[in-house]
């Protein structure tokens, strides 16, 4: 076994902390889930996987150090984040605002599952948190003496990815049950404003964080 069990242990349980922490990530399938139900909600959680690939293989073929390397590299995919959620708090909150009818009688297209999984793609993919859990968390539970580098990475990012999607799996059946005591209009207007205000949160957030702060 390429892993070393004595390090898998504590690895599964700061993956597991880093995993259960509310994100970006998890605010896009509640919303996805609750606005459009259960195939837009696995549609979002497929495109979380799908950016957390990327995340892995970036890391894996060391491209996630030379960012890593680079500041201002950082700070410019920390940017292009920070737009990306004021555009979905943006448009949630449009949303919000227009919302005349309730969720059922919304346009296909508002939760269609292209449009979520791409949302979610991005949406990992330009947060910076994702590639320091990456680079920053996997590096040290690897052991180098058994060799076989980055076969130790691919595995310990697998595991990231196999319990994200046990968990974001278990939120979209949650939401999905609570969406049939959510689907009024002013229920969802509400979801709407709320979700908006949030991406925006998490933006101010990530600008403060990466951006506002120096190296």
């Amino acid at each position: 076994m390429p892993l070393d069990p004595a390090l898998f242990g504590p690895f599964l349980v700061v993956a597991l902390a880093a995993i259960l922490s509310p994100g970006p990530d998890t605010l896009l399938i509640l919303r996805a889930t609750l606005g459009g139900g259960q195939g837009p909600g696995f549609a979002a959680l497929l495109g979380v996987q799908i950016g957390l690939l990327g995340h892995l293989a970036a890391a894996v073929f060391g491209i996630s150090l030379l960012v890593m390397a680079a500041p201002l590299a950082l700070q410019a995919i920390a940017l292009a984040g920070a737009l990306y959620l004021c555009w979905l708090g943006y448009r949630n909150i449009r949303e919000a605002i227009g919302r005349t009818s309730s969720a059922i009688d919304m346009p296909a297209g508002t939760f269609s599952a292209r449009a979520v999984c791409r949302d979610a793609i991005l949406t990992n993919l330009l947060n910076p948190k994702v590639i320091l859990l990456f680079i920053a968390l996997m590096p040290g539970f690897v052991a180098p003496e058994r060799g076989a580098v980055p076969l130790q990475l691919a595995l310990l990012g697998t595991t990231i990815i196999l319990i994200n999607i046990i968990w974001q799996g278990s939120l979209v059946l949650a939401a999905g049950r609570a969406r049939r005591w959510l689907g009024r209009a002013s229920v969802q207007r509400g979801l709407a404003l709320g979700a908006g205000l949030v991406f925006l949160a998490f933006a101010g957030l990530m600008v403060a964080e990466f951006i506002a702060l120096p190296f």
